[in-house]
């Protein structure tokens, strides 16, 4: 199972990654949903928003407009970084495994957890990032 805790790792993830899809993005700049996207923007991250939410609204988030699921990107992505509750984590299994090329990571923000979704996707190939925030690792690694 890759589900990666070593800070090494974490900073190979953060310095090989390129672009960002967040699932549960927020437009409330006061909200971890907003500022942690916001902020990897700012250091180059390519970041995409997704939220059903938002995208009936036809919001834009960094450049793009934010999409309600992940099938609907148009462009793949190598961090799915997922700020819903653990309890909804399950929800977007489908979304992310249906993605092609898969994501290498599937990163899931500080207070979020869910151990056999994270087998599922380690089986998979797919790296997991749990219980850790990519601003914090960012600024303290990098």
């Amino acid at each position: 199972m890759t589900i990666l805790t070593d800070p090494k790792d974490i900073v190979r993830v953060l310095e090989e990654s390129k672009s960002v899809a967040v699932i549960g993005f927020h437009p409330d700049e006061v909200k971890a949903a907003h500022y942690v996207p916001e902020y990897l923007d700012r250091q180059g991250y390519k970041v995409y928003g997704v939220n059903p939410a938002l995208a009936s609204r036809r919001v834009s988030a960094f450049g793009h407009p934010v999409v309600g699921s992940l099938a609907e990107l148009n462009v793949p992505v190598d961090v799915v970084e997922v700020f819903r509750r653990s309890d909804k984590v399950r929800e977007h299994l489908p979304d992310i495994l249906s993605m092609n090329p898969l994501p290498r990571t599937v990163w899931l923000q500080l207070g979020i957890r869910d151990d056999a979704v994270a087998a599922e996707l380690s089986a998979r190939g797919i790296t997991v990032i749990q219980d850790r925030c990519m601003l914090s690792d960012h600024r303290q690694y990098l």
